[in-house]
């Protein structure tokens, strides 16, 4: 084989290698948490979308300028009259019998006439307040995209926590049922050799079918917990992902009692931004109704030209055109509206007034809300100590009484008592951990942490 030909060969297989690595690569996902947080900022339909509304505010800001500045508009107007109108003349005037009419036709059959028209705004008070509003509509809307991220963010920390608390979930049940499996093989073979009662295996029986329930259960909710992330990162729910965090050391990362200590800044708040956005929109709301009292002024020039003739003729070189200009000025001033800009400036400072007791109420909520997530997550530190201590306790009650119970010690009822209590308190624990992440996302997001700020 020549060279140049096994080179070409060469860079086509690894061309063709590298294709299929990144084909395989979006076909299967694997992320720890953070990565997931990254992944789904950046393609979590709700995120896609908000950032869309920016780019929507952005042209309605320029749309609402552009309102003010310059416009130009042309017309062509082009005229066949199929049956020109007929004016009588006195019939003396042709040189006629007095008394008589002698029918005439004015003007040409067919004329055409181009226009074009500069029109330009001088003074507008609905348009300076439009202009203030269209800045305000786009800083509520990128408050809204960094209050989408922010409860993005946290719903993926959901997510990602309940698949990983689902799945330790079936580790521990299949665990469990492994364990009263074994025994009650044991327990079988005794009652058979008649040296156990065979409500032991009766025992044992009803645990082991409650266990393969619950593991049933339990396989069915990581599908469902799973299909729910694959939601929150924007990824179609057939294509495999894989996380590579543990519940219990993510669960470790999240303990951070620092966090309690920060103090609340209604200004970073994103709710109390959006509450303060709307505000703004009911004042400038009033003050749009009272600059409809205000004259408005604009200006106008217009040039055109026009031609006519009986046969369409307008195209050709030695056709005449007759041109024609004008321009003037336009003052509109509001006079009388039987009240109605009255009323309508009542009605709006209403509106303002309720919108800025709204943003009281958003201020003390937020406080409460943050004194809340506080306690909360307080609480869930020392759920998670207290239960972890509790589990080891009910791991070692539960290995005392199955040894007694195959010495003969213990009965069937201690047994299951005992392993009733662990299994409670292995979920206890699992959601120990699950409620430590959630609450510190739900604390975070009041706090706006991460600071997620949209770029002005």
């Amino acid at each position: 084989m020549p060279v140049k030909l096994r080179i070409a060969l060469f860079v086509f297989v690894l061309a063709f290698a590298k294709a299929y690595s990144q084909e395989y690569t979006a076909s299967s996902y694997s992320f720890s948490l953070e990565q997931a947080i990254a992944h789904g900022l950046e393609n979590n339909y709700r995120a896609i979308n908000a950032e869309r509304d920016i780019a929507k505010a952005l042209k309605q800001k320029w749309e609402t300028t552009a309102a003010g500045l310059p416009q130009i508009n042309g017309t062509v107007d082009y005229q066949n009259q199929l049956k020109q109108p007929v004016t009588p003349l006195p019939g003396e005037i042709a040189g006629g019998t007095p008394g008589t009419f002698v029918p005439v036709v004015f003007g040409p059959q067919q004329s055409m006439t181009l226009n074009a028209t500069l029109t330009q705004l001088i003074f507008d008070g609905s348009y300076l307040v439009a202009l203030e509003a269209s800045k305000t509509f786009l800083d509520f809307s990128k408050n809204a995209n960094n209050k989408t991220k922010l409860e993005v963010r946290k719903g993926i920390i959901n997510a990602y926590g309940g698949v990983l608390l689902t799945e330790e979930n079936i580790a521990i049940i299949s665990k469990n049922r492994n364990n009263v499996a074994d025994n009650l093989k044991e327990v079988t073979k005794i009652f058979e050799n008649g040296l156990a009662e065979e409500e032991d295996v009766e025992q044992l029986q009803i645990t082991l079918s409650q266990l393969d329930n619950q593991l049933n259960s339990a396989t069915r909710q990581r599908d469902i917990a799973m299909d729910m992330l694959k939601l929150a990162l924007g990824i179609e729910l057939s294509t495999p992902v894989t996380l590579t965090e543990n519940l219990e050391s993510l669960a470790l990362l999240h303990i951070d009692p620092s966090i309690t200590e920060e103090s609340l800044d209604l200004n970073q708040n994103v709710d109390y931004q959006i509450a303060h956005n709307f505000t703004e929109q009911r004042r400038l709301e009033y003050k749009l109704e009272k600059a409809k009292g205000l004259p408005t002024v604009s200006s106008f020039i217009n040039y055109g030209t026009q031609t006519f003739d009986n046969d369409f003729v307008f195209f050709n070189n030695n056709q005449q055109w007759f041109q024609q200009s004008i321009a003037g000025v336009s003052i509109n001033v509001p006079i009388f509206s039987s009240m109605g800009r009255k009323a309508a400036q009542a009605r709006t400072k209403i509106a303002w007034d309720q919108a800025e007791t709204d943003l009281q109420r958003t201020s003390e909520e937020i406080r409460l809300n943050y004194e809340t997530a506080i306690n909360n997550y307080q609480t869930a530190i020392d759920n998670y100590t207290t239960s972890k201590d509790n589990l080891a306790l009910a791991e070692r009650i539960e290995n005392k009484n199955n040894i007694k119970f195959r010495e003969g010690i213990a009965t069937s009822f201690d047994l299951r008592q005992a392993q009733t209590q662990l299994y409670s308190t292995q979920g206890e624990f699992l959601n120990s951990m699950y409620l430590l992440i959630t609450e510190k996302a739900n604390l975070e997001t009041i706090l706006n942490t991460p600071n997620y700020t949209t770029k002005k």
